[in-house]
């Protein structure tokens, strides 16, 4: 059974970051024997004076293939690791969402995509996971990080949206690789321009300081742009920098 889980609003400005309990608690799945987690996406919701947050207001969301666990059992541990791991004046909110049961849901898209733009109370949130049946729970503060729990599991299920969590560190800043060797050490599926071509794997890439993957339909990516060399075995391509990765 594959699920979707996501957290939000587990920080302060002194604390480890949303990322990092996200990280913890799938690794808890994986060795509890409970199954096999895959690579934790951040998504950017909507920074907006009237919603409290510590810093950039992102969810956090990973795949998880559960094999000898049930979802209520991976509830209540969630739950009292959130309550024991997230800072103090956090407001972290869980969700955790079968696949199948959501992977056509136009509504819990709509409601993922509204996070990014506009204010949204958390009783809307609670309705949209009750009618679908979608565990949504709060543990400490005042409980509205529900609402981008919600909206990171959407987001990921939209496969358009956010950066996979951490760098690459596929080989030093300024080093050349090829686009089968990005592929071959990196969770990295395709290398794509940043106007949506697809690199063949012998293109070669101009690595920068910043290295990461973005999630487009569906496959984490990583985005390039031309270099301004025309010379023949040289890298025609280079990796985008944070700034514009910060769009994802």
């Amino acid at each position: 059974m594959r699920i979707l889980v996501a957290i939000d609003d587990t920080d302060n400005l002194e604390s480890r970051g949303t990322g990092k309990l996200a990280a913890m608690l799938a690794q808890d799945i994986e060795e509890q024997g409970w199954g096999k987690t895959g690579p934790i996406t951040r998504h950017q919701l909507l920074v907006h004076p009237d919603i409290p947050y510590t810093s950039h207001n992102s969810a956090m969301c990973f795949t998880a293939d559960l094999d000898n666990c049930t979802i209520d059992s991976l509830v209540r541990w969630s739950a009292v690791f959130l309550e024991r791991e997230s800072a103090p004046g956090s407001d972290p909110g869980l969700c955790i969402a079968v696949k199948d049961d959501v992977s056509s849901n136009q509504e819990l898209l709509d409601f993922a995509n509204r996070a990014k733009e506009e204010v949204i109370p958390k009783e809307a949130a609670y309705e949209l996971a009750k009618q679908y049946n979608i565990h949504l729970s709060e543990h400490g503060g005042s409980g509205i990080g529900v609402i981008g729990a919600l909206a990171g599991v959407g987001l990921r299920l939209s496969g358009n949206d956010g950066r996979f969590r951490g760098q690459l560190a596929i080989m030093a800043p300024g080093s050349v690789a090829t686009v089968a060797q990005i592929k071959t050490s990196s969770l990295v599926e395709k290398v794509c321009s940043t106007e949506g071509a697809i690199l063949p794997d012998d293109e070669f890439i101009l690595l920068g300081e910043t290295q990461k993957a973005v999630l487009l339909e569906g496959q984490a990516v990583m985005l390039v742009f031309p270099t301004e060399t025309t010379e023949p075995g040289r890298a025609r391509w280079q990796t985008c920098s944070k700034t514009y990765l910060k769009r994802f």
